[in-house]
């Protein structure tokens, strides 16, 4: 199997060539491969069944003038009794690389031939250098579902991402580039359907090449695949066109097929042996809690993943991907983790990846799963220590205070983070080899994470068992809504200190869609499930809601006004220059800080000063963070070079004001009780 001859990238599936149409199907173990050619009006009805040759490393072919553009098209399989096999030649089944896939009924699917023209009108891809990148990670019908200022029939579609409304937005909040939670073809559980429910964020995917159609107008549906896939790529080419970049997240690690006992769609029926991981006995091998994974042991389930990988980068234009469980993509033949796998040295070397971004989860559920820091320099990691480092310093450890006098957590870890987290992915890349975020669809939406202590998660029906227990949130006094107006002042800060921190640290930041705006899941924190206004962007805003809007455009400008808050290397503690920013740490006393400041965790005060130099420009911040319920008088440290300071931001304000203070190096400022300061140095 390592040394399989693969077909040359653009063979496998249909291909088109004057007047003949072939397709080429993987199956190592099949006895009998059938396309069936299915009646335009009546797909349920074969016209010509096409058998398929088998050839030389289980590729199967037929070459036929009826395979054409704009063909209907199913594949039967047949094959031997085996414990690994799942062979049942009365099953329609998807051709796992078709480019077009129609949902006939629950079990029912059949693909189309598609003509891939598509007039692109001279829009290329933005090409955002990694520093400069503020991902946005939103849901492809959520994000637009609830605004009211889109006609109806556009509402939560493909369509509407590409709408002047909704780039608008995009645009006002400083954000470069959307992240779609999966868009691929995904089929629901049949769990979930017997309770009403779907699977909303759409982590089960079935075919890696179709866009998944309930995300098209009902316009575009009724027309078919074509329209579906030409509707998507008007909105990417739109995006484009003011410089918004589209990342995808793509679940290559398992299928919506299941486990043993699940349902038969695609692989399973066409070669369950080789395209999954299993044992002699059938009993599959799951690092990815869905019930299977696919066997990246094999090298043509490899081919599999990067010709989905360059359709999706050259054909629909896509700027990157973030590859969910991704530790599972990079187990070798006997199931261990390798950070040389062949899969990821494929990426790495295929010349037409050289400008997509690479994000990957560096986690899967299996033995030996959590490898945050240990994937290629090529990769940018989710940095999970971030999110659990920040949301502890600004929540747990107020908390903790509050209960027993103790924070428990000084600043030397905050700091580790504010810096790029250079214990982590201390590579190359610097500190942009890690994604930073503090909240992502799973898990607590901000609004949540500040208002809640525990999951409220029974809407989903599985009677609070489901989703994470250990948040590390802090609800500030009070469950939920109902809280004194204290209370919900307190929230408000403790989310603005939380997206400071966020957009100020070194890394690439992301930010969950409707986080910006404050948006509420009721507390539920695995909406994987919820199809409603739970989990649709809010679009119709109170004043605080605008005011944290107003705040994060803010804080996204002063991000990309200021170089030194995305370094593109770790900084120094000596000097500024055109390799690296100059790096220090104050304590409160303006002074450099001490072993024993670092190491006291009831030292809640730091000021971090970070210069940068390119040729004769200059860019100084002060970033000072008070982590302690008490207001405090700080020092302003004096840095060489530096005659004062300017403020720019105080997370204190409900929304940026627009008085910005001037103060003297070695002046005492009082800083508001858990607040952030940003300050430019003049």
């Amino acid at each position: 199997m390592p040394n399989a001859q693969l077909p040359a990238p653009g063979e496998m599936g249909v291909t088109i060539s004057g007047d003949l149409g072939t397709i080429r199907v993987y199956s190592e173990t099949a006895s009998a491969i059938e396309l069936c050619l299915l009646d335009p009006l009546d797909t349920r009805s074969v016209t010509k069944k096409v058998s398929l040759q088998p050839g030389e490393s289980g590729i199967w072919s037929a070459t036929d003038p009826d395979i054409r553009v704009g063909a209907k098209y199913a594949l039967t399989v047949d094959g031997p009794e085996a414990p690994t096999n799942k062979f049942n030649n009365t099953l329609f089944l998807i051709d796992p690389y078709a480019r077009g896939v129609v949902r006939e009924s629950a079990r029912e699917y059949h693909c189309v031939v598609i003509d891939t023209s598509f007039d692109w009108q001279g829009v290329t891809k933005p090409n955002i250098a990694l520093d400069e990148l503020v991902i946005y990670e939103a849901h492809a019908r959520g994000l637009t579902r609830g605004n009211k200022d889109l006609p109806d029939d556009l509402r939560g579609t493909y369509a509407a991402l590409g709408h002047e409304s909704t780039i608008a937005h995009l645009k006002k909040i400083g954000v470069n580039a959307v992240e779609l939670l999966p868009i691929q073809l995904l089929i629901s559980e049949p769990h979930l359907l017997k309770n009403g429910l779907i699977n909303y964020w759409g982590y089960n995917t079935i075919n890696f090449f179709t866009p998944h159609h309930r995300y098209a107008t009902t316009a575009a549906i009724q027309a078919g695949p074509q329209a579906i896939i030409d509707e998507l790529k008007t909105a990417i080419r739109e995006l484009h066109r003011n410089g918004i970049e589209v990342i995808m997240d793509v679940v290559y690690n398992h299928t919506a097929e299941g486990g043993s006992g699940g349902l038969t769609y695609s692989y399973r029926g066409i070669d369950n042996a080789n395209y999954y991981r299993q044992d002699e006995n059938g009993h599959y091998h799951d690092t990815t809690g869905c019930g299977n994974s696919l066997n990246f042991g094999n090298p043509h389930v490899i081919h599999l993943v990067m010709e989905s990988l360059r359709y999706w980068t050259h054909e629909m234009q896509i700027d990157g991907y973030r590859f969910d469980l991704a530790t599972t993509l990079a187990r070798n033949e006997i199931n261990h983790f390798d950070p040389n796998h062949a899969l990821l040295r494929a990426i790495n070397d295929e010349p037409g990846f050289a400008e997509t971004k690479m994000i990957v989860e560096p986690w899967d559920v299996g033995l030996g799963g959590w490898q945050t820091g240990n994937f290629p320099d090529r990769f940018s990691e989710w940095n999970d220590r971030f999110r659990d480092s920040v949301r502890r310093f600004w929540l747990t450890d107020i908390a903790s205070a509050r209960a027993n006098g103790n924070h428990w957590n000084g600043v030397a870890d905050l700091a580790t983070r504010l810096a790029g987290s250079r214990d982590i992915v201390d590579g190359p890349s610097g500190p942009i080899g890690g994604l930073n975020f503090i909240t992502a669809h799973d898990g607590f939406c901000l609004k949540d994470l500040v208002s809640y202590n525990v999951k409220h998660n029974n809407a989903n029906g599985e009677s609070n068992r489901d989703g994470a227990n250990n948040n590390s949130s802090f609800n500030h006094g009070h469950e939920g809504e109902g809280a004194t107006e204290e209370i919900r002042v307190q929230r408000r800060k403790a989310a603005r200190n939380l997206m400071g921190t966020l957009l100020f640290s070194a890394g690439i930041p992301m930010i969950t869609a409707g986080d910006e705006r404050g948006k509420t899941q009721n507390g539920n924190n695995n909406a994987y499930c919820q199809d409603n206004v739970m989990t649709w962007l809010n679009w119709d805003l109170t004043r605080q809601q605008q005011d944290l809007e107003d705040t994060v455009s803010y804080l996204t400008k002063l991000r990309r006004e200021n170089p030194v808050l995305r370094p593109k290397a770790f900084g120094d503690f000596n000097e500024a220059n055109e390799n690296h920013d100059l790096l220090k740490w104050y304590n409160l006393n303006g002074e450099i800080m001490t072993e024993d400041d670092w190491h006291n965790q009831e030292c809640r005060t730091i000021s971090r000063f970070s210069e940068s130099r390119t040729g004769t420009d200059r860019n100084a911040l002060l970033l000072l963070v008070h982590g302690s319920e008490k207001s405090i008088e700080v020092t302003l440290p004096s840095p060489d070079g530096v005659s004062g300071y300017q403020l720019l931001w105080n997370s204190a304000h409900e929304s940026p004001h627009q008085e910005q203070s001037h103060h003297s190096i070695g002046e005492n400022i009082t800083v508001s009780g858990t607040s952030m300061l940003l300050l430019r140095a003049l």
